[in-house]
């Protein structure tokens, strides 16, 4: 069997109809459906790539030593993680890219098992089938997966879609189960600076989740949302340095690398927290509008204390919410993209433009 054959349709594809349904709209659609960065690439980000530019050479895997430092200097100073150490960091195509081949690079195949949460970023259940190893789904993996069949446990907070934040003491009994069993735990972080409510996001590799130890553990963190990076797909990941080192080999053999401008341009935006804030301040306006519209409009929210989405249900099929709000000319994601515990939930996302995310609020109101 083909590796096509073996996955699901394209999630996106199936709401084709609802977004051109949306687009008639007499005041163009509003696209609330998928969280792309609309807002301009920052200066010190735009300027940093292009002055590395001229880049006739190869670049290297491992990242140049500046980048590592700068992602390592990063994750101590903003997330308290004491032990990040520039060797034990890997720069990344996007965290996609990542999360859809892990499994292969690591080996995994037929009879392993990979766990990621009931409701989730499709992705990971992708890159199990890519690598023929079984994807599980749990609510609580202490208690729900197989420890003797599990080879890697994905985690994700700030969840895609529901924006649940697990505190501290919960990563902290996930992770001494995981160890005690021989399981990798892998953290999508993706999301950890943008919290808004509620108990901050804390990373793996904190030490009030993991001692002074980051075996069995890796990271994975992106720049396309704190720093609108998603086109020049640039992201890192940080951890165990057996599991790097594995990571690090395997790609070098099949060309995965960073491009050199990208990786400057990289260095520039982790190294700069102004853009950062400045960005994160658009969000936080767009999100307020948003979530007062909705809820006006009869909207229940859920968790969405973090990340780009508000998890949002009328309690009906998320079709059937999907195509009503197509008909006001607004776009979001069914729940059900995300497993079938989303089926009565939609994903808004916040990314729009302020002047979109108004005709939003206009519309909600009419």
């Amino acid at each position: 069997m083909s590796i096509s054959a073996r996955l699901p349709v394209f999630p996106w594809d199936r709401l084709e109809p609802y977004k051109a349904a949306a687009t008639a709209h007499a005041d163009g659609v509003v696209d609330l459906s998928v969280g792309t960065p609309v807002d301009p690439v920052p200066d010190v980000v735009r300027q940093a790539l292009a002055a590395a530019s001229d880049s006739p050479g190869y670049p290297l895997t491992y990242g140049t030593p500046e980048l590592r430092e700068a992602i390592a200097a990063y994750l101590r100073d903003r997330h308290g993680v004491s032990g990040a150490d520039p060797r034990h960091v890997l720069p990344l195509i996007g965290s996609k890219e990542l999360v859809a081949w892990l499994p292969t690079l690591l080996d995994l195949g037929e009879g392993d098992r990979l766990g990621y949460p009931q409701l989730a970023y499709p992705t990971y259940e992708i890159g199990a089938l890519i690598a023929r190893a079984e994807p599980v789904t749990y609510d609580d993996p202490v208690a729900d997966l197989d420890p003797e069949r599990t080879r890697v446990l994905w985690l994700n907070s700030p969840s895609n879609p529901t924006g649940r934040v697990l505190p501290a003491a919960e990563l902290r009994r996930i992770v001494a189960w995981a160890r005690e069993h021989g399981i990798l735990v892998v953290s999508d972080e993706c999301y950890i600076e943008l919290s808004w409510e509620g108990a901050q996001p804390v990373s793996v590799l904190h030490p009030d989740v993991c001692g002074d130890s980051h075996d069995g553990l890796i990271a994975v963190h992106s720049l396309s949302k704190r720093s609108n990076f998603a086109g020049y797909r640039g992201a890192f990941l940080a951890g165990d340095p057996a599991v790097v080192a594995e990571l690090l080999g395997v790609r070098k053999h099949a060309g995965m690398i960073v491009p050199q401008p990208v990786q400057a341009a990289m260095i520039a935006a982790l190294g700069d927290r102004a853009h950062a804030v400045e960005q994160k301040d658009r969000y936080a306006r767009r999100r307020g509008a948003l979530r007062t519209a909705f809820e006006a409009a009869g909207f229940r929210i859920e968790h969405s204390e973090a990340s780009l989405y508000l998890w949002a249900t009328r309690d009906e099929d998320c079709w059937e919410t999907v195509g009503d709000l197509s008909k006001q000319g607004i776009l979001v994601a069914p729940g059900e993209f995300y497993g079938p515990a989303g089926s009565r939930f939609v994903r808004i996302a916040f990314t729009a433009t302020d002047e979109r995310v108004a005709a939003a609020v206009r519309r909600l109101g009419a």
